[in-house]
Formats: structure tokens, C-alpha cells, sequence
């Protein structure tokens, strides 16, 4: 998998995900990934990437000219110039776990980090695939939100993680948020871990789970519900 990352500041990129498994699956070859400057696409001496808006208001946007010179530069150099286009923008999707997966499985991803105002909207129009934000938020920059966006795809990639179930038990993989974990010792400060895990019983321990999640998320997350209906255990769970 490639992914190219497009920023005017490649360096809040560059170091998260230049540690820990990110390190690991560049080392491993299993993603190879780029971050650039799009000011290296601009063509005037001083590498000017923005604009006053048509119309007036506040702030600068971002020009189309070097985000297209960009994108094209790069989709140049893949063999069969397939490529999704993703703009990291507060307009855009809602990132979710079902979204990372299917990222997960694409070759090419070109990923721009928005800034300023945001971009000129024929970038929107007719280069951009697809527009994402990690939230109901505005950050400073699109850059912050792409580091998620990455880490939350290539820990799907087979090989990245310890074990290639790993990701099926996380959070929002089933709907649902994930249910409380436990190590030793067995008793801490008079705190107990429950009975069951201990039990041997990966049946009772399973059921339990599936309880332990449903009622995670009714506590964190009750909008997440809506998916409980097709779990095993029934959500009415008593949460006092």
C-alpha cells in the first residue's frame, strides 16, 4: 500500500508516525509512505499556497494550482495511476472504523491536509474523492487529523498488528465499543477481577464480554446501539 500525504507542515506528520507500529510497517514494507510539502508544487519565487477569497470574509484558501500539480505529479508515478483522493476537511464524513477498513484495502491513497479556510472548492469538485473529518471539531490544520486517518488505516493492513485477529475485538469493529480488560495480579488494592475471567469457561467468558460491551456503550455511547440489534446478547442491560 502507498499512501502520500500532502501538508504544508510535513513534520506534525512525520514524527507519530515515524514510531511504534507505524515505524514497524514502513520497516516491514507493508505501507510505504510520503509526506510532502505542497509548497515544493508551487511555481512563484516566494511559494505562495494561498488566497484572499472571491466574495470577502475572513481568512486565506487555499489555491487549486498546486494541489492539482501535486496530486497529478504523484499519480504520474503509479503504474496504473489508480489512486484514492482524500481531503481531510470539518466539512466532510464522519471517520469511522468501517470507513478505516475500507481504506485499508486500496492501493494508492493521496491524502490533503486542509488549512487556513479550506481549499478552493473546484479541488473539491473535480479532484477529490472523498472529504473526511475525525470529528465535530476544527482543528489548526488537516495535517493533525491526517496522522489518525493513516494510523487508523495501515493498523488494518495484514502484518501490522501483533496478531492478525487483533482488530477484530477493538472498538466499533462490531458495532459496539470494546469491553473492559484485566491483568494480574488477580487482586489489587482489594479490587477483585471478576470471577468469570478466571473461570476457564470461554463460553461464559464470551457471553460475558458481549454483556460487558453492550453495556460500555449504553454508558459512553448510546447512539452506537442502533447495531446492538444484531449482536447475540440483547442491549436491555441495567447499567445502575
Amino acid at each position: 500500500m502507498k499512501i502520500d500525504i500532502l501538508t504544508l507542515f510535513p513534520e506534525i506528520c512525520r514524527a507519530p508516525l515515524s514510531e511504534s507500529m507505524m515505524k514497524r510497517a514502513q520497516e516491514n514494507k507493508i505501507v510505504n509512505l510520503r509526506i510532502h510539502n505542497l509548497r515544493d508544487w508551487t511555481t512563484d519565487k516566494h511559494h505562495i499556497v494561498d488566497d484572499a477569497p472571491f466574495g470577502g470574509g475572513q481568512g486565506m484558501v487555499m489555491k487549486p494550482e498546486p494541489i492539482f500539480a501535486a496530486v497529478e505529479d504523484l499519480q504520474s508515478k503509479i503504474e496504473d495511476r489508480k489512486s484514492k483522493i482524500i481531503l481531510m476537511s470539518p466539512a466532510g464524513r464522519r471517520f469511522d472504523q468501517t470507513m478505516a477498513t475500507d481504506l485499508s484495502r486500496e492501493s494508492h491513497l493521496i491524502v490533503i491536509c486542509g488549512h487556513y479556510e479550506g481549499v478552493d472548492h473546484r479541488v473539491i469538485e473535480r479532484l477529490v474523492d472523498l472529504e473526511i473529518s475525525i470529528g465535530d471539531y476544527v482543528l489548526t490544520n488537516g495535517a493533525i487529523a491526517a496522522v489518525v486517518l493513516v494510523d487508523a488505516v495501515v493498523r488494518l493492513r495484514p502484518g501490522v498488528l501483533g496478531h492478525e485477529h487483533s482488530a477484530i475485538d477493538d472498538s466499533f469493529s462490531a458495532g459496539l465499543l470494546e469491553g473492559p480488560h484485566y491483568t494480574r495480579p488477580a487482586e489489587f488494592r482489594g479490587w477483585k477481577v471478576p470471577e468469570v475471567l478466571l473461570s476457564g469457561n470461554h463460553a461464559e467468558i464470551a457471553k460475558w464480554r458481549k454483556e460487558q460491551a453492550l453495556k460500555r456503550t449504553k454508558q459512553n455511547r448510546p447512539d452506537l446501539l442502533w447495531g446492538a440489534k444484531n449482536q447475540d446478547v440483547e442491549p436491555q442491560i441495567d447499567t445502575d
